[in-house]
């Protein structure tokens, strides 16, 4: 099918919830995406923090396929081994006690914030139940997800919505002491507000965050959907805070390319949810289980301090464009300010010589496969400085 058809068909019968770019991927391997004409493009995407090994890595098709051909589905009222051997391999990566499996991010944080709902309504009574999120977060498109959301470009049209949601500015301490009263159930944020702009929080305050949850017994949820997973150069991104949450979100790149996410319940959570309170009929899908057991079992130390060597090279090579004015984020997950360019035109320029690039806000976003190369990295950036200059 041409291009122009495809795009044809695509427009016809696809909710045009997406501004697609003028690409039609056809395949790739690490690092290398090719459009159905053969043209190369370097990925400094990742599908959106997805592909955390790159396209088509051979360890993860092996994996994937070995239990394709076995089983492929059963639902969650049977066991099932890559399950149970994932959720043993994120616990002992983490020291959290259980993990609840879903599809994608934003049901990960749905089930979260029911369970911190629940965890305060059986100890303290049912009017115990609001929850403290940021202003400029993102935590998914579903109801719930989108309530906690703390930007109002993502609320129009969409009211009326759950109640008992609050929201403070990002790393003020005192206005999050102040927002947090009795009623509260939970703090929930991101360690780095990932489509609000690629922002960092700052160490004091997840730390001031975490000292009221465990002063007044609530529940400190971590979104890491977008952070986690080496994305940082940490299994986890609040590893580089000191902390231990209460409930850590994921999805995005442990799947490696299918669709899967989760949540992780320390020793106060772990038992809060019971049979008929939260479910799915596709979470924790053997094969998607199996693949992300692979994504987990090359996560080694040695595999995150190069994410990270990997990150620091980045985000050195970028500070010396003369087009950039700032660099924000952690690892391979980074943002980019520019003096005086629109960083979508940007983008869109730089698609057009072949590289993929994310824009978050005002900033180009860039997410590479954590298995990216340094010569993959330059080709990359000598793009991104040709389109800047």
């Amino acid at each position: 099918m041409s291009n122009r058809n495809l795009k044809k068909l695509d427009q016809e019968k696809i909710v045009n919830t997406y501004a697609r770019y003028n690409m039609e991927a056809d395949h790739g391997k690490g690092a290398v995406c090719f459009d159905t004409e053969g043209k190369e493009y370097i990925d400094f995407t990742a599908g959106i923090g997805v592909n955390s090994l790159g396209f088509c890595d051979e360890g993860w098709v092996k994996a994937v396929t070995g239990q394709i051909t076995k089983l492929q589905h059963v639902s969650n009222l049977f066991y099932t081994e890559p399950q149970a051997r994932l959720a043993e391999a994120l616990t002992k990566r983490t020291g959290l006690q259980k993990v609840y499996f879903a599809n994608s991010g934003a049901e990960a944080n749905e089930a979260a914030m029911k369970a911190a709902r629940k965890y305060s309504n059986n100890k303290y009574g049912n009017d115990i139940n609001w929850i403290v999120t940021l202003e400029n977060s993102f935590h998914g498109r579903t109801m719930a997800a989108l309530t906690a959301t703390g930007q109002a470009s993502y609320h129009k049209d969409f009211y009326p919505f759950l109640g008992h949601y609050v929201y403070c500015r990002r790393n003020d301490i005192e206005e999050l002491e102040r927002k947090v009263t009795d009623k509260t159930c939970a703090i929930m944020m991101e360690m780095i507000q990932g489509e609000g702009g690629v922002v960092n929080l700052d160490k004091d305050f997840v730390q001031a965050a975490e000292s009221l949850c465990r002063q007044k017994d609530m529940l400190l949820i971590i979104d890491e959907v977008q952070t986690g997973i080496g994305r940082t150069g940490k299994l986890f991104a609040y590893e580089h805070f000191g902390i231990k949450p209460d409930i850590v979100t994921f999805a995005k790149g442990i799947g490696g390319g299918l669709p899967i996410g989760g949540a992780l319940f320390g020793e106060k959570a772990a038992d809060v949810l019971k049979p008929g309170n939260h479910g799915t009929t596709y979470g924790g899908n053997p094969v998607a289980c199996a693949g992300a057991l692979e994504v987990l079992r090359r996560m080694d130390d040695a595999f995150l301090k190069d994410v990270a060597e990997k990150g620091a090279y980045l985000r050195e090579k970028l500070e010396a464009l003369a087009e950039v004015e700032s660099v924000s984020g952690m690892g391979l997950m980074l943002g980019v300010s520019l003096k005086t360019k629109d960083a979508k035109q940007v983008v869109s320029a730089a698609l057009e010589q072949g590289l993929m690039a994310l824009t978050a806000k005002n900033k180009i976003r860039l997410l590479p496969p954590l298995t990216i190369t340094y010569e993959e990295l330059d080709k990359g950036l000598k793009i991104l400085e040709y389109v800047l200059k």
